[in-house]
């Protein structure tokens, strides 16, 4: 997830902030990787993209069609994996940063979507309430008692998400250290890299994911590369 807390007058970075972006970053990591139904990271970075983030994570590309609730549930934890790494490892530093402004964000839109839009609250009920997409709403659809409960909800369901990731950071914060402390050396890992790190993520499915979807096709395009190395190398000149 970007980290979007420097500022135009900033334009160095420094060793504390470094050390803090990896961590937050090692946290998003972690969190995928562990939770089963999260998407896994593909590549995380250290390296600054311009003044609008000072770190950034990549992940499988989302291709499914439905989604679940207990699916929405962990990538909600897993958007919190950098603020509950920076928590966590505040503990010994004492503080905590504002790079998980953007992550809060996302986190925000997809609980009240979860609550409001996708009928998954059982004290909002089987109502919907999308917002329109040109986004102007003179009123909203419901009264004031109906947006004090989705705002409870919201931020009920955000804080027992919040309070599993914590918890699997603080199970993990041996493994959060290491590609914390990785990323700082490398700058950017890839998925191989956190498989040496973290092993092989401990969960089978039945059914094909995203993920390995995503590592048969990169896997048949590196062997579709070869083969035509291969040929070119064969070709008589």
């Amino acid at each position: 997830m970007p980290v979007p807390y420097r500022t135009e007058q900033s334009s160095v970075i420094s060793k504390l902030e470094r050390r803090t972006v990896a961590y937050h970053e090692a946290g998003h990591a972690v969190a995928g990787w562990f939770l089963e139904h999260a998407e896994p990271l593909l590549k995380v970075t250290i390296v600054p993209r311009g003044t609008a983030a000072l770190g950034f994570a990549q992940y499988v590309p989302n291709e499914n069609l439905l989604m679940t609730k207990e699916q929405l549930f962990d990538m909600t934890c897993m958007t919190l994996g950098g603020r509950a790494s920076e928590e966590v490892r505040s503990v010994l530093l004492g503080k905590i940063s504002t790079g998980a402004q953007n992550d809060l964000e996302k986190v925000t839109k997809m609980t009240y979507a979860q609550v409001a839009v996708y009928g998954f609250s059982d004290k909002v009920g089987l109502l919907s309430f999308p917002q329109r997409e040109d986004g102007f709403e003179m009123t909203k659809p419901y009264s004031s008692k109906t947006g004090a409960i989705i705002d409870n909800e919201v931020r009920e369901w955000i804080s027992k998400a919040y309070e599993k990731t914590v918890e699997l950071i603080k199970e993990h914060k041996d493994h959060v250290a290491r590609v914390a402390e990785l990323l700082l050396e490398k700058e950017v890992m890839h998925q191989d890299d956190l498989v040496r790190v973290l092993g092989e993520r401990p969960f089978k499915s039945s059914e094909p994911t995203n993920y390995d979807r995503f590592k048969q096709g990169f896997q048949q395009e590196e062997e579709n590369k070869s083969l035509e190395t291969l040929d070119e190398e064969a070709v008589p000149t």
